[in-house]
Parts: C-alpha cells; structure tokens; sequence
C-alpha cells in the first residue's frame, strides 16, 4: 500500500502535521520508534526544567492573543488541548509536556505506529520505502521527516571522545563534588549543566570559540537564556568559575585518571594553555541524522552538515518529495526568528499543511477577499497585526499577503515570506506583504542602557527606524519590491492608533495602487 504521506517522528511537530492531516481526512500514518509521543522531551533537557515559557494570566480574553505568550501548545480547534492547562509554572517540568503530547494525540486521533524505528530509507519511481527494525516496509508519495536533531554534534577535537556527553552523562551534582569540570559548548545545554553544578563542582570552564550571545539581547532564543545565566554571575564576581573564549585544540586522558586539555585562546596571542580537569562534559549541541537514507536519496546537508537544506517549500533541495518539519525547519531562519521551536514551528508546519495541499490537491492557500480600497485593505491589515500569533511568534519569517487585481483583493494568512517571493502564490499586479519584524539595528544596542537613543513611541516620521519589534508592509508590483512601510513601534503593541498607525499604512496602500 501506498500512502500519500508517510511521517517519521511522533514529536510535537510529528503530531502537529498529523492532526492537520487527520481533521482533513489524508492518508498518512506516523512512525514512531518511541513506545509514546514526545520521546525526545522524555530525557530532555536533563535538568527537567522547560525553557519555552508559559505564560497563563496575561490579561486577554483572546485565544489568539494569549497564543503570544504560550509556547508550548500546538495548534488545535479543540479548547481544551492548551498547555496551559497542565501548568502553571512559568518555565514548566519537561513531564508535564510529554502528558501533554500523549493527550493531544489520543484527542486528536493521529494514526501513530509506536516502537516502530526507521533503519533505512530508499526512493524509486517517486515512491518512498521505509524499512523499520523489525522487517516491515512502508510505502508513501511524500515522506516527512519531523525527527529533529537527534544526534550530538562532534566537533573535530582529538580526543573528543574522550568527553562525557550531554545526551548520557548523569546529571547528579553529588558525583562532580569538589572537581575541576569543563563542559565544552557556550549554548543553552551548557550553561543548564554549568548552572546545575554549582553547588557541587570546586571549579567548571565553559569553553567555546565564539562569544556569548544573550537571548534578551539577540531575540534569538537559542542564544542563552536568562534562566541558565545564573553560572555568569559566579564568572564575573570570582567565585573559582570561568567563561574560556577559545577552541578546545585536544583532550588526553592523563596517568592520574584526570583530563589534560590543550586551549587556544581566541582573544590574547599567546601560545596553547594546558589546563587540566576531572571531568569533561560535551554539551555541542545536536545535528539530522541522515545515517538512515540510501546514498541515492539522502538529503543535502549545510550549517556544519546539521541541518537538512531546504526550499522555501520546506522540501529537500536534492530529494524531491522529502520534507522536513519542526525544528529542521530552522535551516531556513537559522538564529534569526523561532522555527527552532515549538512556539515557531507550529506555524511553519501548518504552513508546511498548506503546500502539502496545493502541491497533491491544487487547494490554493486559504483566503477571504476584500475590496480593494485602501480603506478596507488597511483596515484588515491593521486588525490581523494586533491580533495575530503566528505574525507575532514568526517574526521575520511568516506574513500576511493582500493580492490587489482590479476592484478585488485576496488576503492570505501566514505564508512563509520566502515562499511568496519564489513565486509560491502566483502572480498578482499588486501585493501587499505584511509582517513583525525587530529593526536592522535591533542587536547592537543595549535595551537597558538610557544613553543609548531610541526611536519615540508612535513616531510616524522616524518609524522606519524602529529597533524594537514593530509591522512593515511591502508593497510589489508584478513581483517586484515597489516601495516599504514601516508601522510606528508601540510599547503595548498596539498598532491602532489613527494618526500614528491607520492613516500613514491608508495613504501608502493608496499611493501604492494609484
């Protein structure tokens, strides 16, 4: 038997496409090599502690405004299938999430093969087959991989090996009491183990060769997070720990039963550091395993061959039919806006529905038409940018499109902008692009720092210089960018403001169509 889509990971993207796929009654089945959903958050992160936040009082009575603030939902028609609803904890327990999983897909009916582990893919005549590790085979037109990034990364360090990794190591302070440990990687996984040790460990290093990167800072939330920045502060006031901006050149196991580890400095000249430790923990971060396709349909790799490359399609650049959900989907936003995430891909793959379609069905995208006055065209946009989740969560990444032919205008939901530009939508004499976006010179500043100006709150005439997040809509004429509009930033968010807002986005939709 043949599907039409077969999907490889029963995670909250797995589950999230299936659903979509299950309320419009496709033929798909979900592999799973997990004896449940959501196995990845069943050991991760190993602190147990989420850092997706969970925001439940935030004062809206909107389902949609208070998906702004929640990260861990996925998307359902059903009330009940909220985050939310399980915690109350701001950074909530990872147990809490794999319950939520198991409900979500037992109320959603996805069909999910359990204990079933895929061991080798092969692709002929536009067909895929899939071979699990008990000799059975399946069969689909299109096979989606929403499997994550299930494999430690492996820096090319002699002796890496050697290391302790983040993906098995115990986490039990007791056992690092009073030793010198060095965890290798500056990212999140790092500073979660550096922090959990404190207590415990007499000295921790965290080394890397870039340098810290601040999530509060960036808007990139891979970057370090506030909640796991606590090891900072024992850095910065002397208390026996330190951040090593370097490249970790070697490890070697010494006579003592200890490591000696070779540093080169990224800041000062002078020559190798040897530095010796107890302990070494690898926390560098995870890649796609794509071990398990045929030399003949595995997908092209980038970013330090971790991430599957993709078109604006989120389908495979090499593999025709291969797509990609959840988290490797951040290849097409790499450490700009959130489909790392689940707050991000949740939209992504709703998106990634909508292709789907189109491509097997000829469905086009979703759309309610407008008139084509540049009352009514601004008064929509102005209603979906105060109102919007997926605009607010994918920022710089997905937007709102108006097609103006004639006396009428289409408006599209949530299409990956690269995909309109590619030409996914179709042509259109005039269209409108609209999405939320952080300003150019958003990173380099410092927030907190009054001397640093900033743009004035609702200032029309400087809006293009907005740093803080705010909408801009571009205008195309016959798919070329014809002219740009910034919308004023607003501290509450509140693009609605008559003069400020509504009559500067009228006047350029109308200067755009005259």
């Amino acid at each position: 038997m043949v599907r039409d889509y077969l999907i490889i990971g029963a995670g909250p993207a797995g589950l999230q496409l299936a659903a979509l796929l299950e309320r419009d009654g496709h033929d798909y089945i979900v592999l799973e090599r997990g004896s449940g959903p959501g196995t990845f958050f069943a050991r991760y992160p190993r602190h147990r502690r989420l850092i997706s936040t969970n925001k439940v009082n935030t004062g809206f009575t909107d389902p949609e405004l208070n998906l702004r603030m929640d990260w861990n939902s996925l998307l359902s028609d059903d009330p009940e299938l909220l985050f939310t609803r399980y915690s109350e904890r701001y950074f909530p327990p990872a147990d809490d999430f794999v319950r939520y999983l198991a409900d979500f897909a037992a109320r959603t009916g996805v069909r999910v093969e359990y204990g079933t582990e895929v061991v080798h893919v092969t692709r002929a005549d536009g067909v895929f087959t899939v071979s699990d590790g008990d000799g059975r085979t399946w069969q689909a037109k299109r096979l989606v991989m929403a499997t994550g990034v299930s494999r430690l990364y492996a820096p090319p360090i002699p002796g890496f090996g050697l290391a302790e990794r983040y993906d098995s190591f115990d986490p039990d302070p007791a056992s690092f009491t009073n030793q010198r440990v060095l965890i290798i990687g500056k990212g999140n996984s790092a500073f979660e183990t550096a922090d959990g040790l404190i207590e415990k460990a007499a000295v921790i290093h965290v080394a890397g060769p870039h340098s810290v990167k601040l999530a509060w800072k960036t808007h990139y939330l891979g970057h370090l997070r506030a909640v796991n920045n606590n090891f900072l502060d024992t850095y910065q006031l002397k208390s026996q720990n330190a951040v090593l901006d370097g490249t970790v050149e070697s490890i070697e196991k010494t006579e003592s039963g200890g490591y000696r580890v070779m540093l080169r400095y990224a800041r000062t000249v002078e020559p190798l550091r040897e530095l010796h430790y107890d302990r070494i923990i690898a926390c560098t971060g995870f890649r796609f395993d794509a071990s398990v396709f045929d030399e003949a349909c595995r997908p092209a790799l980038v970013i330090n061959d971790r991430f599957p490359e993709q078109t604006s399609s989120f389908e495979s650049v090499n593999v025709p039919g291969l797509y990609f959900a959840g988290t490797l989907m951040q290849q097409r936003d790499f450490k700009k806006s959130t489909n790392g995430f689940i707050h991000g891909f949740r939209y992504a793959v709703r998106a990634l529905h909508r292709i789907l379609r189109a491509r097997a069905l000829d469905t086009p995208w979703p759309a309610r038409t407008l008139a084509a006055t540049p009352d009514t065209i601004a008064d929509a946009v102005i209603a979906r940018i105060n109102r919007s989740s997926a605009l607010w969560q994918q920022f710089g990444f997905l937007g709102d499109v108006v097609g103006v032919d004639g006396d009428r205008a289409v408006y599209q939901e949530e299409v990956p902008l690269d995909y309109v530009t590619d030409g996914g939508l179709g042509p259109a004499p005039h269209r409108f692009v609209i999405d939320l976006e952080y300003g150019a010179e958003h990173e380099p500043a410092d927030p907190f720092d009054v001397a640093v100006p900033r743009v004035v709150e609702n200032d029309v005439d400087h809006a293009k210089d907005s740093t803080y997040l705010h909408p801009v809509v571009r205008h195309y004429r016959d798919g070329v960018l014809a002219g740009t509009h910034h919308l004023a930033e607003n501290l509450e968010n509140d693009w609605n403001l008559p003069e400020a807002h509504r009559r500067p986005l009228t006047d350029f939709v109308k200067e755009c169509l005259d």
